[in-house]
C-alpha cells in the first residue's frame, strides 16, 4: 500500500479574476472532500496574484483517480479563461 501524498497547487489568476478563481475552487472543494481517499483539500492562502490549494490523499492511486474525475474536469473548464498560467503542482510523500 502506498503512503499518503501531499499536494500543493498554486493558481495564478488573470488580473482582476481572483474572486472568480476562488469561487470555482470553492465549488470544486465541496465535491472533492467527499471523494474516496481525500484527507485534506482546502485553500490555504489567497492573494491578488495567487491562490494556494493544499491537498492530502491516502495514496497516489486515489489522487490519480481524483484527477480523472468530474470535479477536476469541471474545474479545468471553469478556470480555462481565468488563469494567467498553468497550475503549478508540487507533490511530496
Amino acid at each position: 500500500m502506498s503512503e499518503p501524498l501531499d499536494v500543493t497547487a498554486v493558481f495564478i489568476p488573470n488580473p482582476g479574476e481572483v474572486f472568480r478563481v476562488k469561487l470555482a475552487l470553492d465549488i470544486a472543494i465541496e465535491q472533492v472532500v467527499n471523494e474516496p481517499g481525500c484527507i485534506r483539500y482546502e485553500i490555504t492562502d489567497v492573494a491578488e496574484d495567487r491562490i494556494v490549494l493544499t491537498e492530502r490523499w491516502e495514496s497516489e492511486e486515489l489522487m490519480d483517480k481524483h484527477l480523472r474525475g468530474p470535479a477536476v474536469q469541471d474545474l479545468g473548464e471553469s478556470l480555462s479563461a481565468l488563469l494567467a498560467e498553468p497550475v503549478q503542482v508540487t507533490k511530496s510523500v
